[in-house]
């Protein structure tokens, strides 16, 4: 369909065409059909990787009986308990192997099939999962349980490449960042969600190990009765299919009348300009060698490496010791753990609602910069923790302080960054490049973050104290604020402050220099 047929069938609004930026800025709460469309998204997707995350914990000691249990009916001798250690930890790290792998391929298939596409296909990969890891204790394979990781974890890869594809091209500009918190609220739900079916007064029990690990497959059956009902990504369908129609369609069915001229001038001009310079979808390796969006590729690369190199993931290895030493029982240990849950999921949503009015420089640096005091004082509480009945108690003040700092900030924004430093034909590709770091670091930190408290006790925060701070300045700094901004005037945006910088460290008019040369 020709963009002048378009015009003599859809009646433009004279004051939309002449105020676009005040309307987007004035709209703020979404239709219900595109927030149906978000959960729709999510609840496959970045749910099923905060689900995944989480429900693993409840069943270890069950799972490691059922491994030995398997062991000696095999070998006829107990497993060796290096053996066993090494088998549990097959069992949870193969995870992130797995989320590698989907990460690497999600941006590709979302080319070839479409976001939604690939987020329907992908909940084939959880189905899967769901089936091998039930059937491993009635059919006595404990390595069911390692295929089943890994499938899940090749779904959760997918889908935290595609889902957050998906939300930022549906959105309106005006509500961008809301819809892009989507994804942390549904990772931290999801991460709520598995510490509570782990609950003893739910699957928790010894008996019920293997229908938890098997209940993977509601979210993924939710997302095959509900996303079907919704559109392909507009800006895919315009941008990368030349589909004017299909276009046409989905931003009716997902927006309101207010916003359906000047989000389908945005795109027109995204797409008249990858047009003009001949640009297609990029392989991420192209990204690499694109000299005219190095500083967005490193901000991706070091935010979500930082996001799992940042501490939380420490913060959680020492929130059950916390807990002992506040007095809290060993069996009520657990509903604390829940509390620490629940916090990060309020506050993924409380950033939700703010990222509009606050703006996403602010929160992130806001987030990283009280972390950082967090880590501070939390060195202090547990280093002192014997010398007052007090301290034990501001320990866990501190715990509840960093989840919540990261939850307000570095949990939601990060994604949201990620999404809107790129143009439609780099996205992808910069999503497989984000995703990857984001799961090397957590490989990374899993690995090594044992060996860290093993040599540095309660100071292992001074590093990630260090590590919050150098992020928070490069915000400061180098980043600008994207809020109510297409991606094209973003990507301008860097651009211009890139000539500022050689412009200013210039010896000559034309500012030949080296740090001109090397951006």
């Amino acid at each position: 369909m020709s963009r002048e047929n378009w015009d003599n069938d859809y009646e433009y609004t004279p004051l939309l065409i002449k105020e676009p930026k005040e309307t987007k800025q004035a709209l703020k709460i979404p239709n219900i059909n595109l927030l149906m469309a978000m959960f729709a998204a999510c609840i496959g997707g970045t749910f099923q990787y905060g689900y995944n995350v989480s429900v693993i914990n409840a069943p270890t000691k069950y799972v490691q009986d059922f491994i030995n249990q398997t062991w000696i009916e095999r070998y006829q001798i107990h497993v060796s308990s290096g053996v066993l250690t090494l088998m549990w930890s097959t069992i949870v790290s193969v995870f992130t192997l797995g989320g590698l792998i989907g990460v690497s391929v999600g941006g590709t298939l979302s080319i070839k099939l479409g976001r939604k596409g690939t987020l329907l296909v992908n909940n084939v990969l959880a189905m899967l999962a769901a089936m091998t890891m039930g059937l491993s204790y009635p059919t006595g394979l404990y390595e069911l349980l390692i295929i089943g990781r890994l499938l899940i974890g090749l779904n959760a890869g997918i889908g935290l490449c595609v889902q957050p594809l998906y939300l930022v091209e549906i959105a309106p500009t005006s509500i961008r960042g809301f819809m892009g918190m989507g994804t942390s609220f549904f990772v931290t739900g999801g991460i709520l969600t598995g510490q509570v079916m782990g609950l003893n007064e739910l699957l928790g029990r010894e008996e019920y190990w293997p229908i938890l690990l098997s209940t993977t497959c509601i979210p993924a059956v939710l997302q095959l009765i509900f996303l079907p009902w919704f559109p392909e990504s507009p800006r895919f369908l315009l941008i990368d299919r030349g589909d004017y129609e299909g276009c046409r369609k989905a931003l009716r069915q997902l927006h309101s009348a207010a916003d359906f001229d000047g989000e389908m001038e945005d795109m027109e001009k995204e797409k008249n300009n990858l047009d003009k310079e001949g640009l297609k979808a990029k392989k991420p390796w192209e990204l690499f060698a694109d000299r005219s969006i190095r500083w967005q590729l490193l901000t991706i690369v070091l935010l979500n490496s930082a996001q799992q190199l940042n501490g939380i993931n420490a913060i959680y290895f020492y929130a059950d010791y916390v807990f002992a030493q506040a007095g809290i029982p060993n069996e009520k240990i657990p509903y604390a753990t829940v509390g620490t849950g629940a916090c990060e999921c309020i506050t993924a949503l409380t950033c939700g609602l703010l990222i509009e009015q606050l703006g996403r420089k602010v929160l992130i640096t806001g987030g990283y910069t009280l972390m950082t005091i967090c880590c501070i004082l939390f060195t202090l509480t547990i280093t002192f923790q014997d010398v007052s009945p007090l301290f034990p108690y501001l320990s866990m003040a501190c715990v509840f302080a960093f989840i919540l700092s990261f939850g307000l900030g570095p949990g939601g924004v990060t994604n949201i960054l990620t999404m809107e430093l790129f143009t439609q034909n780099a996205r992808p590709a910069a999503y497989m490049i984000a995703g990857s770091m984001n799961w090397i670091s957590f490989f990374f930190i899993g690995m090594v973050f044992p060996f860290i408290v093993i040599g540095l006790g309660q100071y292992c925060f001074l590093v990630f104290m260090a590590i919050c701070t150098l992020v928070a300045l490069y915000i400061f700094f180098i980043i600008p604020e994207t809020k109510n901004k297409t991606f094209l005037e973003i990507q301008n945006e860097f651009k211009s402050g890139k000539k500022k910088m050689k412009m200013a460290h210039g010896t000559d008019g034309s500012g030949m220099t080296l740090l001109a040369t090397s951006m």
